[in-house]
């Protein structure tokens, strides 16, 4: 399974930034293949945090615009929401203490939870993510 972190998202609909025509392209070809894709929660929110923020430069959407967006994922069959499940806190916990995870890192340290407890592979421009125990990740747009 793929599970995106927002920074792809963020560079697929903000013509603006540099990775713009990369990350579009791989977004709409993973999103229109049969490979499972999961979207955590924390994905989706930052996603729409950032996008309909007006003090942030680049491409900016009013909430009706994200949310049409976000539900343009949700249609495709390969696309599903990744909840935290039973084994979330202690594969958290794990992340936290082996990735000394402080501050900005603990949501980074979730994400990285919340991969390993669904056996999938994070998605992200990120290099921090190296840190985590268990944890495999790659960069698409490298």
């Amino acid at each position: 399974m793929i599970v995106l972190d927002a920074n792809l998202l963020l560079y697929a609909y903000d013509s603006d930034s540099q990775q713009h025509a990369k990350a579009r392209a791989w977004v709409e070809q993973t999103f229109s293949e049969g490979t499972p894709v999961g979207l955590p929660w924390q994905t989706v929110t930052a996603f729409l945090r950032i996008v309909t923020n007006p003090r942030l430069s680049g491409k900016r959407f009013t909430p009706e615009e994200a949310v049409q967006i976000v539900d343009q994922w949700m249609e495709q069959p390969n696309v599903r929401l990744l909840p935290a499940g039973e084994q979330h806190w202690s594969l958290l916990r794990q992340m936290l203490l082996e990735g000394q995870a402080r501050g900005p890192s603990i949501s980074d340290a979730d994400l990285a939870a919340l991969t390993v407890e669904y056996g999938g592979t994070l998605h992200t421009t990120d290099r921090d993510f190296a840190r985590f125990p268990g944890l495999r990740w790659t960069n698409p747009l490298e």
